[in-house]
């Protein structure tokens, strides 16, 4: 049975101030929840977020990094930079990241390898935009782009990723794909894994929804046969809100 894994992306919101304030009120929220909580803050909160979180069941992850690890990359952050100050996951190619910062599906394809070699985990993003959808490319868009980000990888690698398939569409629009669509997309990518890797791989991978999830749509959505829980945008900023969406059995 795979594990529910809840992220939030606070995307760049949170002073270090705030993001204190945030675990500090989160943790007694979540502090018996059976799945795995993760938050990615911005570059300026991680070390604030590392210390707040640290005896806690609450994760930190970074929102992106660079595949090189040093070097004259002005204004980037590597794998082994976060490594060093105790970072656990890494969000890589976000559909933000790929429309305002030109990312690619190679780019993706380096940064996830350079995360494992950082033994940091990657949340790898996928999804299609409104005019993919309609005109019925979907199935073709996030499959390729599945395939792309997790060449080369080996079999463990994979196991060990989470992919977030995020309808751009959907993202901070307060529209969600309904529970069946998603899933059946999700199933879709959990194929795609199957037909490269293998079952026993595609069994294991953890797929999350990500796309104006909410308290009020969390069970219906993760309660399905493929959604392993979601990467939580806007809904992420509140830590009531975030843990009813963590809490969502109850």
């Amino acid at each position: 049975m795979r594990r529910k894994v809840i992220a939030g992306n606070w995307k760049m919101n949170m002073l270090p101030n705030e993001a204190i304030s945030y675990i500090e009120k989160l943790t007694g929220l979540v502090k018996d929840t059976k799945n795995e909580v993760i938050l990615c803050v911005p570059y300026t909160d991680l070390f604030y977020s590392l210390m707040q979180a640290q005896g806690t069941n609450i994760k930190i992850g970074a929102q992106n990094m660079h595949f090189e690890e040093k070097g004259a990359y002005t204004g980037e952050v590597s794998g082994q930079m976060l490594k060093a100050i105790g970072v656990e996951y890494v969000i890589i190619g976000h559909s933000e990241r790929r429309q305002y910062y030109n990312e690619t599906d190679e780019s993706v394809n380096k940064k996830i390898k350079a995360a494992f070699e950082n033994n940091l985990k990657p949340i790898v993003c996928v999804g299609e935009s409104l005019e993919q959808r309609e005109s019925g490319k979907t199935k073709e868009i996030i499959t390729t782009q599945t395939r792309l980000a997790l060449d080369g990888l080996s079999k463990d690698q994979v196991k060990n990723t989470i992919i977030a398939y995020e309808p751009i569409w959907a993202i901070g629009t307060g529209k969600t794909a309904t529970s069946e669509d998603a899933n059946n997309s999700i199933k879709e990518i959990r194929e795609e894994i199957e037909k490269i890797y293998g079952k026993d791989v595609s069994d294991e991978v953890i797929i999350q929804y990500g796309g104006s999830v909410k308290s009020k749509n969390a069970k219906e959505l993760f309660e399905t046969s493929d959604i392993d829980g979601g990467l939580v945008g806007g809904a992420s900023l509140d830590p009531e809100e975030f843990s009813k969406i963590v809490n969502y059995e109850e």
